[in-house]
């Protein structure tokens, strides 16, 4: 297994509130794990609920007795929700919340967990799949079929999230079982890289570099080429 990963500030903001883990060891009874959480919440709040978040997930993985990938993804969110919500309580910074994208891979699959708009896709030579489903306005919109993608892309609600981290008592979280392709290599990453680069360029950028550092820093180039809008956090797997 090879991986890299980059979290970058971008050219506008004025401080990164994205954070993310890799292990290509055990962690826990998981062989690896990988994960990209995007805060949101003011200034303050953002870092502090994406940090939360990430070290209650750790924590959580790292001593659970349960043995099945999925269920330990989707208590480890859980576990992780209680904890954004107990520290916006005691630092008075109620609203904050965080995106999560988390995964664990095995020998010829990976399980894949999420809660907001960061995101997972597998990306072979010719196909680039979008794996979790955004959690958000828009992409619910698209889905009743009020809205096209290329509208979505660009709509004054785009970066309206329904589903966060922190932001509800009984927290819903998508988890996935995927099997490995053939040349397939996984990409993890916050809205800051797919809000400025669409899936296309993504897959023939992922194709076009030498390996997985000029893979993953090529994306976090050109999405800053492209306006740098927000934090960008990209993390790039080839099992």
């Amino acid at each position: 297994m090879k991986t890299h990963a980059v979290t970058d500030i971008g050219l506008t903001r004025t401080e990164n509130q994205d954070c993310f883990y890799t292990s290509e060891m055990p962690v826990g009874n998981l062989p690896n794990l990988f994960v990209v959480a995007d805060g949101m919440g003011g200034h303050v709040g953002g870092k502090c609920a994406s940090h939360t978040a990430l070290q209650a997930v750790i924590e959580y993985i790292r001593d659970v007795q349960e043995t099945d990938p999925g269920t330990i993804l989707r208590k480890a969110f859980s576990f992780a929700n209680e904890e954004v919500m107990k520290e916006a309580k005691t630092k008075n910074m109620e609203g904050m919340g965080t995106t999560m994208v988390a995964a664990t891979v095995y020998d010829d699959r990976f399980w894949v967990a999420n809660v907001g708009d960061s995101r997972l896709y597998m990306v072979t030579p010719g196909e680039i799949r979008q794996i979790t489903v955004d959690h958000s306005w828009v992409e619910k919109m698209v889905r009743l079929g009020e809205l096209n993608p290329d509208e979505a892309r660009t709509h004054e609600k785009k970066n309206v999230i329904t589903r966060a981290i922190g932001m509800m008592e009984e927290l819903k979280v998508d988890v996935f079982e995927v099997p490995l392709e053939e040349e397939g290599r996984i990409l993890m990453c916050s809205d800051g890289l797919t809000n400025m680069i669409e899936d296309e360029q993504i897959r023939i950028i992922i194709n076009s570099q030498r390996d997985v550092i000029e893979r993953t820093e090529k994306l976090v180039e050109v999405a800053n080429q492209n306006g740098g809008k927000d934090n960008i956090t990209v993390v790039v797997i080839e099992p």
